[in-house]
């Protein structure tokens, strides 16, 4: 089916921060959010669910975990028990809550930067310490530096936040580069834990591949925290999943204290199990707007600003641009918003190597893409 954004007009009557944060003569294309209507079968969801005044709490036996094993199973082949998967709030709280009720004070978390903002605080949140390893880039793209992972492990780290698809590049990471992650994390018992939220936005020509599916190593000692929320916009409806593929792992989280479970939402419950069992024909028409709006960022560039690095993403709505040529500085979002009135994410966020870089989200209409950029390239 085709699925097409809203209006700009229509947008600005938005009340969420995407169109609450700046002035209305900013193009927000910063936080991610998506621009595109509801998918019907969730829309129809939540009215029958007001019309039924269902707004109670979320009842802790429900079919969340049946729908995503469904959608997993269609989707990737990837064979969930729905007993292996419980509730919380969101994805942010899914880390700090696994990574609290696994980690001692000070312990330290590998994350790989450059990547999504709130893991360097949920770290400290959950009481550890951020280490740093970088990702690699070369010739054939996006990796994970094994080599200083390993190193990181010897030195007594037993933790890794991984982010997959990888956020703000849009790279799933292969299935070599998750085996020896796995392998490494067995033989140093390491655990780890994958924020799997963009999955579902991965597109044809890609693969991804969820860590849990990878081999029995990677079963034994990860955790996979998920949600509907990026891919069917629903991120302020509450629900996000933990997701378990070994009694070990599933002790951990069911020794989580009973709060973590009750903050689920109980629109973003009834949303997540529409979305998983209805919505993808939905889900294929966003993403073939995406690949539409991707492939036209890519044109748009090549034609007003040709010296800004950009390369498709293979997965989510967001894009990775290496400003540096602009000389806009470190952070070149204060003169995109300054001068262009673009709002876009601030690259240093991400990391060390995010100087120099912003993220854009192209999950808007093609007119707003264009507009953006055109405002850009006039303001160098």
């Amino acid at each position: 089916m085709e699925v097409t954004a809203e209006p700009l007009g229509l947008l600005r009557g938005r009340t969420s921060m995407k169109w609450r944060s700046y002035p209305s003569d900013v193009l927000p294309l910063f936080i991610a959010e998506m621009d595109y209507p509801l998918a019907e079968p969730v829309a129809e969801a939540l009215h029958d669910a007001v019309r039924r005044n269902d707004t109670g709490y979320a009842a802790p036996a429900n079919d969340l975990g049946e729908a995503f094993a469904e959608f997993a199973g269609t989707r990737w082949g990837w064979r969930v028990d729905p007993d292996h998967v419980a509730s919380t709030t969101d994805v942010s709280v899914a880390i700090v809550e696994t990574l609290r009720g696994l980690i001692l004070p000070g312990d330290r978390v590998v994350i790989t930067p450059p990547v999504y903002p709130p893991f360097f605080d949920l770290v400290a949140e959950a009481g550890g310490r951020v280490e740093a390893v970088p990702l690699l880039h070369g010739q054939t793209g996006w990796t994970l530096d094994l080599e200083a992972l390993e190193r990181a492990f010897l030195t007594g780290t037993r933790f890794i936040l991984l982010c997959n698809p990888h956020n703000p590049i849009g790279h799933p990471h292969g299935i070599e580069d998750l085996t020896a992650l796995a392998e490494l994390a067995a033989r140093h018992g390491v655990t780890v834990i994958s924020d799997e939220v963009h999955a579902p936005l991965t597109q044809a020509g890609a693969a991804f591949t969820p860590y849990l599916s990878v081999s029995p190593e990677a079963a034994e000692h990860g955790v996979c925290v998920t949600s509907a929320s990026k891919a069917w916009n629903l991120a302020g409806l509450k629900c996000a999943l933990i997701v378990t593929a070994s009694e070990r792992m599933r002790r951990v989280v069911t020794a989580l204290p009973q709060e973590v479970s009750w903050r689920t939402g109980q629109f973003g419950l009834i949303a997540g199990v529409a979305a998983y069992r209805h919505g993808q024909p939905w889900l294929e028409g966003v993403l073939t707007a995406l690949d539409s709006n991707r492939r036209l960022l890519a044109a748009l560039l090549d034609a007003q600003l040709p010296g800004v690095g950009y390369s498709p993403p293979e997965a989510s709505f967001l894009a990775w641009l290496d400003l540096r040529s602009l000389g806009w500085g470190d952070d070149p979002s204060v003169a995109a918003l300054e001068r262009a009135r673009v709002a876009l994410s601030p690259g240093p966020m991400f990391g060390a190597p995010g100087a120099g870089f912003a993220r854009l989200n192209f999950a808007c209409s093609p007119e707003v893409l264009a507009e953006a950029v055109s405002r850009l390239a006039a303001a160098v």
